[in-house]
Parts: C-alpha cells; structure tokens; sequence
C-alpha cells in the first residue's frame, strides 16, 4: 500500500488543462503518430456492406453494422492491436512510435483494447492523445470500450460505487490525473460526490464524449477484437456486454476457437503477451511491468511490438529473469472472491445481446 507521501498531490485544475493542452500541441505536429491514412479507403471499410468489417458500437446502440461473410485472415489488411494502457501516456507514446517505425509508412488499421484509465499516473493525457490519434486518423482507428471505462463511467452517475473503483480498479490514479484528490478509505459518500462533481468541472467535455462512444466488438476477417474476452457457450451475435467487458475464467480455461480467434486485454500475468491458436492475450500489465504490447496481424502473420520503460529494460537484460515468469502486483479484482460482485456494480445496467443483420 501507498503512504501518504508516495501519493502525488492532486494538480490544479488549471494544471490539467495545461497539460492536456500540451498533448494537443503534440499530436498536433504529429509526435508519435502512425503515418496518415488514406481517409477514402478507411472510409469505406466502414461503408461498404462488402467490407467483411463489422462493429458492435457503444452500450447505448448495440447495433452490428453491416457486414457479410468475412474472408480469411485479417481481410486484406495490415492490423496493429493494442493492449490495456492504464495511464501509461510514456509508454503509449513509444509503442506509437514503434508501431509508426514498423509500419513504414504502410496503411493500416490500429484498434485499442480498451482500460485506458486507471492504476496507472496519466489517465487523462492518455485519453486526450487518443482523442487526438482519432482526429488524425479518422476510420482507420478502432476503439473499444473496457471494464475500467465502465466503472469510470458507472461513478460519474453513482459515486457511492467510488469507494470501490478506488480500492478495486485504481480509480484513485485517474481522479489525481484530473487534479482531484482521492477521497479517504471510509469516507463518507458526500466526499465522493463532491470528487466527481470536481472531477466533472475539471475534465474537459471531450473527454466524457470519448469515453460514452467507445465500441464493444470488432470483427475483421478471421479475427474478432473485444477487450475481455467472450461467452463460450454463444456465438459472437450473441455477447452482452457483460461478456465482453468482464469475461476472464471461463474464457480463458477454453481451449476451442469461437467462431473467431479471439484478439483481448483484460488479463494478464507477466510482461509477455499469449499467443494461442483461438486467442491471443494483450494485456502485459503496462502500469505493473512497464509493457505495452500491440501485435501486428497481416493475414495469418503475427508479430510482437512493444514499448518497454527503463524499469523493464533493466528486467528483461537480467537473463535470470525469464519473460514468462509471473509477477506480483496482480489486481484484487482478479483473485478476490467477490470479483463477480464487482462486477455486478460496475456493469451495464440492463443486458442486451446485439444480432447479426441477415
């Protein structure tokens, strides 16, 4: 646990827009940035009922747009996914470089995984750099939406759930990020509803925006992306919400495909990706082991990117230490009993399984 003096006092609101500002500044000359994508392509993957690209967009419209049978491997296209960030804006930054380097001014299309907030110091610069990745990129980045998201968001309309998003998911690190000041273990509920209002008045509005339009599910060719995982027992047409926000033991202990190989974040386990002929696990525990992965998919080619900090560069060059050895640190909400109670307060409210158009 934290003391007192290892937790960075809150930044002033002004602060915060500063540095938001500063990321704007940034993307704005392309710092970090993927090399620009021909925009009437990307457009019309979305477009065209022939495309083989399917989403399943925000917890609001749950709709599948059009798509038809996809053809194999990743449709043609060069795909770079991207695992949980958690606040990591250092690490974020140098895998979009990486990824912009191993590209090599080639189209491409770039989907996140989703838990950009939480654990980890800057979850607002992260979700301002995304929101300026977006603009440049248009059609050609895919969002999607993770339990973090929705617990952030499941605070902002109920802080009585804060004291849980705070011990169980990091909420804390991504009020600090905001220059609002975490409340104290048992404090009363009004000290959360006055946090969220202050956070409320210090987060620019799109922000909130960004994270109300996040996707659920993106099915492309062989592949389909979600940031948990899937409900084994039903077919992809068929996935609450809850299944993709949430899954974890059940999908994981499977080891048959499900209509697609299934490309997630969610969980993880030390600072190496799982490559699995029905799956392929993302999440390198970025805000823990100071890894950020994305894996580059072009038909039935994958490759490994990462971005690694100086923490983790000192790691891997120590032989002893091999890349699949376990870590400490792992979340509450991955071994606590209570993981489904969890996720019951922070899940959508009502349960809708989104269909394929015929």
């Amino acid at each position: 646990m934290q003391t007192d003096a290892s937790i960075p006092a809150p930044a002033s609101a002004q602060d915060v827009l500063a540095r938001v500002q500063a990321v704007r500044t940034a993307a704005a000359v392309g710092i970090g940035l993927p090399g620009p994508q021909a925009p009437t392509t990307a457009q019309r993957l979305r477009a065209r009922a022939g495309g083989g690209l399917a989403v399943v967009g925000d917890a609001a419209a749950k709709k599948w747009r059009s798509s038809r049978a996809p053809r194999s491997g990743s449709d043609g296209q060069l795909v770079y996914a991207v695992g949980d960030v958690h606040g990591r804006f250092d690490l974020l930054q140098t895998l979009l470089g990486n990824i912009a380097a191993d590209a090599a001014g080639r189209p491409n299309l770039l989907i996140f995984s989703g838990d950009y907030i939480d654990r980890g110091p800057d979850s607002a610069l992260v979700i301002e750099r995304l929101i300026g990745l977006r603009r440049h990129l248009g059609a050609s980045l895919f969002l999607l939406k993770g339990n973090h998201e929705a617990a952030f968001l499941r605070f902002l309309d109920s802080p009585s759930t804060g004291a849980a998003w705070i011990e169980h998911f990091g909420g804390g690190a991504t009020l600090r990020s905001y220059g609002v000041a975490s409340p104290e273990p048992g404090a009363p509920e009004r000290a959360f509803v006055a946090a969220r209002d202050e956070l409320l008045g210090n987060m620019p509005a799109s922000h909130l925006r960004f994270l109300q339009d996040l996707d659920l599910m993106i099915v492309l060719g062989d592949y389909a992306f979600v940031h948990a995982g899937v409900c084994v027992d039903a077919s992809l047409a068929e996935q609450t919400e809850d299944d993709l926000l949430w899954a974890r033991r059940e999908f994981l202990a499977a080891e048959r495909r499900c209509e697609k190989i299934i490309v997630h974040g969610h969980t993880w386990a030390s600072d190496a990706p799982e490559l699995l002929s029905h799956r392929i696990g993302l999440d390198t525990g970025a805000y823990e082991t100071g890894v950020l992965t994305a894996v580059r998919i072009e038909g039935p080619q994958h490759r490994i990117v990462q971005a690694l900090d100086a923490t983790a560069e000192a790691r891997r060059s120590n032989t002893r230490t091999a890349p699949d050895v376990p870590l400490i640190g792992l979340p509450l909400d991955y071994v606590n009993p209570a993981a489904g109670e969890l996720a019951a307060m922070f899940s959508a409210p009502t349960v809708n399984r989104p269909k394929i158009p015929s």
